[in-house]
């Protein structure tokens, strides 16, 4: 088997866009909505209102639910520091957060969690959403993260599934669809897809996501997309799965909210209190599946599955020896499955066997955070797609809006 190159950093993107363009509220699906615009601005469903106030000097924001308004101001981030050329009010899960545009960037002013106080996740709510502001509709993204190519897409295309980062932590993020442009490293948002639960109602912005299209011999065919549900994650009731949706939807635009089943994963002996990070392949023997297992959290490690279908899973290895190690990727490499993983205790890309041996390590610089290493095939050549940990947003976000996108490419004089 042929090795793979040693990587260098060719280049990176960050797109960030509060309001997907051209989007409206009617698109909204899922609680991921926003409006900008010069001064004060509103987002309402019913008697809820959902107001970001600014006065000139300071941000702040304002909620009214069952007749009750409470006001939120951040005692360090609500006075700008410059001009402020835009206000953003975004709704991301169940977080309200109040936005300023300083020197080109967006700034978080202002952030509360409604869960106590909207059940933003209803449909009926979500679909009565308004605004008085000039735009208004989908949210975008922050950040990109947990970056994977999207397989078995038609017409030579590249597409990379993302998780879009909101102003928060991980119940604020959603996931998206992005075509790749190799030779120019060009990213163009396609989509957005939303998660319906097999267990409990409403809509979510489940991520760290993997997408197939499933082509049968005559041609037609379906996608498959595996996801974990982070999107209500509870740090004091932790808790993890991976669920599949199944459909024949144009998931290469547009936005989506997908009906979901759970996947079981086989955990046998693994002492697993969650999973996450699903990866599958098609094979001639049947499918693999590739995710990571937690044992508490956080400590996890790469695990690979494989069976006839999808329902029926046995565990075929698992790399228990590391403990903050996940993107747990196949790779077919000259015809033989390859498994590919980020370790950040070792800062490196262990490369696996199918009963998760390591057999070496993909020779590229470790980024921050725990980038995943999605290699895409470019003729005889490969490129790198990876992310780290850059935030974005000031200190009203904290943890979880990065990151920049990050590719690489082949040192000259390597072998590929």
């Amino acid at each position: 088997m042929r090795p793979l190159p040693r990587f260098a950093e060719v280049g990176r993107r960050r797109p960030v866009d509060l309001v997907v363009a051209g989007s409206t509220l009617d698109e909204v699906v899922a609680p991921y909505a926003a409006a900008t615009g010069p001064g004060s601005l509103e987002l309402s469903s019913g008697t809820d209102r959902l107001v970001a106030r600014y006065d000139g000097d300071a941000v702040w924001l304002e909620v009214t639910t069952g007749g009750r308004t409470t006001r939120h101001r951040s005692r360090r981030s609500a006075r700008p520091r410059g001009p402020v050329g835009e206000v953003g009010l975004a709704l991301t899960g169940t977080h309200l957060t109040a936005l300023t545009r300083d020197a080109g960037e967006w700034v978080a002013r202002a952030r509360v969690d409604l869960e106590d106080r909207i059940d933003t996740h209803d449909e009926t709510w979500l679909g009565g959403l308004r605004s008085d502001a000039a735009v208004a509709g989908r949210f975008g993204q922050l950040g990109l993260r947990d970056v994977r190519l999207v397989s078995g897409v038609p017409d030579g295309r590249v597409v990379l599934s993302a998780t879009s980062a909101g102003p928060g932590f991980f119940d604020t993020a959603h996931t998206s669809l992005w075509e790749l442009t190799p030779a120019t490293l060009g990213l163009t948002h396609l989509s957005d897809v939303f998660f319906r639960r097999p267990d409990r109602p409403g809509a979510f912005g489940d991520h760290a996501t993997h997408v197939l299209r499933d082509t049968r011999e005559d041609g037609t065919g379906e996608w498959l997309v595996a996801t974990s549900t982070w999107a209500d994650f509870d740090r004091r009731r932790p808790t993890v799965g991976v669920t599949l949706a199944r459909t024949s939807a144009d998931l290469l635009s547009g936005t989506h909210l997908l009906d979901t089943e759970p996947l079981p994963l086989p955990v046998d002996g693994l002492r697993s209190v969650g999973v996450w990070d699903p990866h599958l392949a098609r094979t001639d023997d049947g499918w693999l599946v590739g995710f990571v297992s937690a044992t508490k959290f956080f400590r996890f490690h790469p695990a690979l599955a494989g069976g006839p279908s999808l329902d029926a899973l046995t565990l075929r290895g698992a790399a228990t020896g590391l403990v903050e190690a996940e993107g747990t990727t196949l790779l077919r490499l000259d015809d033989e499955w390859q498994v590919l993983a980020s370790d950040k205790r070792a800062q490196s890309y262990p490369v696996f066997d199918l009963a998760l041996r390591q057999t070496g390590t993909v020779a590229a610089p470790y980024l921050s955070n725990i980038p995943w290493p999605t290699l895409v095939p470019e003729g005889d050549s490969w490129l790198l797609v990876a992310f780290d940990g850059t935030p974005y947003g000031g200190r009203v976000c904290g943890y979880g809006t990065h990151g920049d996108v990050v590719f690489l490419r082949p040192e000259v004089g390597t072998t590929v």
